[in-house]
């Protein structure tokens, strides 16, 4: 459609952002947040350091946009995971699949990985909507969870996630979208225990914690999903 057309001087901006936070993402895997200057940004892109400014008017700016895209990749990558399970599916083989997305997407680029689950950037906080970027990873896992039949170990998590879709509307209504036949506490307590456990495995493993441990953490997070699995009775 020619009203979607851009004009050369958006397709250069759009290329020029491109381009910087492709500079970035390098710095970034070469040396954490702490290698991300906007000063060697711009010599190395052929912009001044004002000019600069006009794509991301701070590194705060820049690094939103490079987490947002993290969010989005990871998303995709578990989504397709999801997409591509059989309708027949157990619940266990499906937290283990959407695991095994997450740290198959982690481990092939570690430096976005650690960028969103890593520690935090100091000074830096992020914008209220990259919350919802996060949602839309765990939303997968959330019916995971139909026919669950919590133990008495987490039913203070269901009960307490209970009264959080409760009394946050936002929540509520994003569990009812991504699994509207199950009860609510049960599928985030599920869905937050699923990502606190699949986390402190892929964390460790991508900063290199089980080096010469002679364990390999695929097997680790499979036993983990498993172990939780157990936990909420799932086939």
């Amino acid at each position: 459609m020619a009203g979607s057309t851009q004009s050369p001087r958006a397709r250069y901006r759009e290329q020029t952002r491109a381009e910087i936070k492709e500079i970035a993402l390098r710095q970034l895997a070469e040396g954490g947040t702490g290698a991300v200057a906007l000063t060697r940004i711009a010599k190395e892109v052929g912009l001044s350091g004002p000019a600069l400014y006009r794509y991301f008017d701070s590194r705060d700016a820049l690094l939103t946009d490079l987490i947002r895209d993290a969010y989005a990749d990871l998303a995709a990558a578990v989504t397709e995971a999801a997409e591509a399970l059989p309708a027949t599916t157990s619940p266990r083989a499906r937290l283990r699949a959407l695991a095994t997305a997450c740290r198959n997407w982690a481990v092939a680029q570690p430096h976005r990985y650690l960028l969103i689950q890593g520690t935090p950037v100091p000074g830096y906080s992020a914008p209220p909507e990259t919350v919802d970027s996060a949602r839309a990873v765990l939303g997968p896992f959330l019916p995971a969870f139909d026919g669950a039949e919590p133990s008495s170990a987490v039913r203070p998590v269901v009960t307490q996630m209970k009264a959080w879709a409760d009394t946050d509307p936002p929540v509520s209504e994003w569990v009812r979208l991504n699994a509207p036949a199950v009860d609510q506490g049960t599928a985030l307590a599920g869905a937050m225990l699923a990502w606190s456990h699949m986390h402190g495995v892929v964390g460790l493993e991508v900063s290199g914690q089980f080096d010469g441990m002679g364990h390999d953490g695929g097997t680790l997070l499979t036993a983990q999903m498993d172990s939780l699995a157990d936990t909420f009775g799932l086939a």
